[in-house]
Order: C-alpha cells, then structure tokens, then sequence
C-alpha cells in the first residue's frame, strides 16, 4: 500500500491571485465570514510567507465545535495505489462527499501476486495457505473464462452489440470487454487496486477517524498512512482525525448484524432477483408541491439537465436483494443520500454465458473458507469472497438523484448486469410515478 498526496498549483492564468495553503484559504475564509471587512482587507493583514500565526488564531474555533471550517480548505487529492477492492469500496462508502475513481477491473493485474499477504488483511495463521489456494483456483477460473469468451466473441460477432461502422480497433475494445466484464465474477475482492479521492480536510478527518476504527488491520494502515501524508497538507485540522469511540462502538454493531445474516444467508446458489422501491412524495400543509413531475424533467436535453422541485423533493429508496460485488464497486460511489449494505454472500452470480458446474468444487472450497471465518467471528470474511457474491444493497436519495443514476446506469457503455438492476428499479419506480416514463430516458447499455 502506498499513499501519495498530490499538492495542487494555480495554472499561469491565475499567476495573480493570492497564493493560499489550504489552512490558509480556510482560516481567510472562516474570518471573512465573522466580519463586514473585504477579502482583501483580510489578506492584507496576513503574511503570505509566515501564515501560521494567523492560521493558528483563527482555527482554534475548530476546537470549540466549528468544524465547518475544516470544509473550506478547498480539495485535497490523495491517490492510494495497490489497496484491496474491499478497502477501496469501504473508503467510497464512508466518504460519502468525495469526488473519486478506482482503476477498472479491465485494466489491472488479474493473479494472486497481485493480493495482500495474509497478515496484512489479518487472516488467521491456520487459513492463510488455504485462502491462497481458493484465491489462486479463482484466479485460474477468471483467465479461463476470459479466454473462453473472447474466443466465443470471435466466432459468435453477434454476441458483442457493437455500433455501426465501428473501427477494428473500437470492434476489439468491445470484443474484449464483453469478455472480461463476464469474467470478473471470479475476482477475488482482496484484489489490489488503486483509487484517487479529492474532499476537503473536515472530510478527511472523518474518513481516516472512520478507517482507524475498524477492526480490520488494512484500515487502520490505511488511516495512519493518510494522516501522516495529509498532515503536510493540513496539519492542524488532520489533528481530529483517530479513531472515535462512537465510530469503534457503531462499527462493532455492524459487523455483528452482517456476522449474524452473513451466517444466516451463506450460499454459493444464483440468488433470483428482488427489487424495493419506496417512493415518498409527502410535503407540509403549509408548503405543498404543485408542480407537476412532467413539468419538473420536460425541460432537460440530457441526464445532466436541472429538474423542477417536483422531483427534487421526491424521496425515493431502492434495493436489491442480491446485488453483485462486481457492480457493487459501481453503484456504491454514488454519493447521494445513504447507501447500506451488510456485505454479505446470500448467492452468487454467474452471467448465463457461463457454465456453473466447471467452477462447482471452487465455488464450494469458497463458501466453506467463508463460513469458517464468519464462525469464527473474523472481520477477515470479506477478504474470502468473489466479485460474484451477491449481497443485499440499500441507497435512499432524492428522486432527481434516482433519475439521474437510472439514466446513467442503463445508458450508453453501461455494464449489462447493473443495468438490468438499475432498469427493474425504474420499473417499479414508475409504477408509483407513472407521469415520469414519458420523460426519463431509460437506456439499453449499447455498445458492449
């Protein structure tokens, strides 16, 4: 694991504007609210050189319960390179107001050198040499199929719904999509993976506080990792940011339930499609709604489009009941309202190009690994499933919100299997908004 913080520069083109630390353009920016005085007023009095006199005023509030000014230090970047897939969808989970990406399962390396040792995901000793056999044999399947499909893609075009008059070079981009994105139900999700995640220094200190209170210990390296780097960025601010005892205390209960259901639901059998959608168009006696939801979304020329209060005052949660891993990782960054999911196996998914009986004794090698960890009460379980375990999944957002995922995740280039989630979901949401299907552009995922 490595963490590397990225300091940002101003362009040539603001080579006159005044020159901030992030402290800096917070403690500006906290005065400035507490005063009737100019910016420039304000920036006169500091010594751009010397800062930290002027910083060290202003953001003792912090200690007293001001914790917005940790949200004025503007966007800090950190790339963290080679953190296992569970970390990196746990980071994306607790950092619910980053901007962020993690590298594609189509471009990273795909075999067990690519893992975390055992120790550093704190397996016990006496499963770690079966844990590499099962991760090993998953990997095996992983290149197996991805070998098998691409060559079914070559002798079956017809299989890859590629655009018209598509280069040869677009032709093998999607061949070999369609294949890896079958695949990856194999791949372990101890896999290493790199991600990059910009937020200001108040969010920060919630994720590395969030991080140092897990049990598992690639979190707490993790936390240390960014503290360390973060406190050259923002020192002051990076001070509240270890482990809370209401993070470790709400973390404890968490890991019980997903412990408890996890032992409860463990199955390596394709788990049938359930979809919930709860639609919540209340408002105040004294504030009611009129505009109509046709009105809200008429006016947009893409997904990107501001709609009308109609839908933005619309709540709406939905859920699945055996969402995939593998699209997991996807619509888990989508930071709107909350997202919940107890990160369990209840089934587990193979797209119907596959045959399950090839992969029967690895997928039951994987199930027994798994249940013995979750017997045993090992925050470690999540490191002994594969992309194709199926878990149930819960987000609750705003209506403006839904559309706009739905749009996204059923349109152009969208992966096939969170596109069939996300088009059921629409379905049902129709169902108690019909008014909307004229407008909302339901997409068929095209090209591959």
């Amino acid at each position: 694991m490595r963490i590397t913080g990225l300091a940002l520069v101003p362009p040539p083109t603001a080579a006159d504007q005044p020159k901030v630390t992030p402290e800096l353009l917070a403690s500006v920016l906290a005065r400035y609210s507490r005063s009737n005085d100019g910016l420039a007023n304000i920036l006169s009095k500091v010594d751009l050189a010397n800062p930290d006199a002027s910083i060290d005023r202003i953001l003792k509030f912090v200690d007293y319960g001001h914790a917005s000014i940790g949200g004025l230090t503007g966007g800090l970047a950190v790339a963290l390179d080679g953190v296992s897939m569970w970390l990196a969808w746990k980071i994306f989970e607790i950092s619910t107001m980053a901007d962020g990406q993690e590298s594609s399962t189509r471009y990273i390396t795909m075999d067990a050198s690519n893992l975390p040792t055992p120790d550093e995901l704190g397996l016990p000793a006496d499963l770690a040499d079966r844990w590499r056999d099962v991760m090993g044999r998953a990997f095996a399947a992983y290149h197996a199929e991805y070998a098998r499909l691409d060559a079914l893609s070559v002798a079956e075009p017809a299989r890859v719904r590629l655009p018209a008059n598509a280069s040869p070079a677009v032709v093998s981009r999607l061949r070999k999509n369609y294949a890896l994105d079958r695949a990856r139900y194999f791949i372990p999700l101890a896999t290493r993976t790199n991600l990059g995640l910009v937020q200001s220094s108040r969010m920060w200190a919630t994720t590395v506080k969030h991080l140092d209170s897990l049990p598992q210990p690639e979190a707490r390296a993790a936390a240390k990792l960014l503290r360390d780097e973060l406190l050259k960025q923002s020192p002051r601010l990076m001070r509240h940011s270890s482990a809370e005892q209401s993070f470790k205390a709400q973390t404890a209960q968490e890991l019980a339930a997903s412990l408890a259901l996890g032992r409860a639901c463990l199955s390596a059998a394709p788990l049938a499609d359930e979809v919930w959608v709860r639609v919540d168009r209340a408002t105040p006696s004294f504030l009611a709604e009129t505009q109509p939801v046709a009105e809200s979304l008429r006016h947009r020329a893409n997904r990107y489009g501001h709609q009308g209060l109609a839908t933005r005052r619309m709540r709406v949660s939905f859920a699945w009941n055996n969402l995939a891993l593998a699209e997991l990782r996807d619509l888990n960054r989508h930071r709107t309202g909350h997202r919940y999911t107890p990160l369990i196996q209840a089934g587990f998914y193979l797209p119907p190009e596959i045959d399950r009986a090839p992969h029967a004794a690895l997928l039951a090698d994987q199930l027994a690994l798994t249940r013995e960890l979750l017997d045993r009460g090992s925050p470690a379980y999540v490191y002994s499933l594969l992309l194709g375990a199926q878990t149930p999944f819960e987000h609750s957002t705003h209506a403006d919100k839904f559309i706009y995922e739905a749009e996204l995740r059923t349109g152009m280039g969208a992966h096939f299997r969170y596109a069939e989630h996300m088009s059921a979901a629409l379905r049902e949401f129709f169902k108690q908004v019909p008014e909307a299907h004229d407008w909302v552009v339901e997409g068929t995922a095209e090209p591959e």
